[in-house]
């Protein structure tokens, strides 16, 4: 009996070790330095969007994208490919016109994706957290709205 109860007692401590594991919370750090728990933006469109201050396409769609950024619905989150942070990244983000949050790096190892080629592209993420589709180019709000329904 006292073997079954301390078998009992490993297997649930492994099973709760693995479930604990599956659950880890993804926060990613803005540009400011305030972190935003991506659990929260459960519910809603997710558009990541990789730019660099070089890229014209990139400078062509931040005003779209500020206009998806508004919506109940939307969160817009900026990823700079050059890796630029903090302060530098505050200065550029709003030189360039950006009003949607700016991450100080890349989610994208975070779940998998693949660092973009060409630029600008947008990881769209639906609701329930999953990578819908990447797109390259610049976008369009009524692009992103046809994608997404509305």
């Amino acid at each position: 009996m006292h073997w079954l109860s301390r078998r009992a007692v490993v297997t649930t401590a492994l099973f709760l070790i693995a479930l604990l594991a599956g659950c880890q919370k993804i926060e990613l750090e803005k540009a400011e330095g305030t972190k935003l728990a991506w659990d929260d933006l459960r519910g809603q469109w997710v558009l990541v969007n990789y730019w660099a201050e070089w890229c014209k396409p990139c400078l062509e769609e931040i005003p779209e994208l500020n206009q998806l950024n508004k919506a109940p619905n939307i969160t817009v989150l900026g990823v700079n490919f050059d890796e630029v942070k903090g302060e530098s990244l505050v200065a550029l983000g709003k030189r360039m016109g950006i009003d949607y949050p700016m991450l100080v790096q890349d989610p994208g190892p975070e779940f998998d994706w693949q660092r973009p080629v060409a630029l600008p592209a947008t990881f769209v993420v639906n609701p329930d957290g999953d990578l819908l589709e990447a797109r390259f180019g610049p976008q369009t709000e009524d692009d992103i709205r046809a994608l997404i329904g509305g």
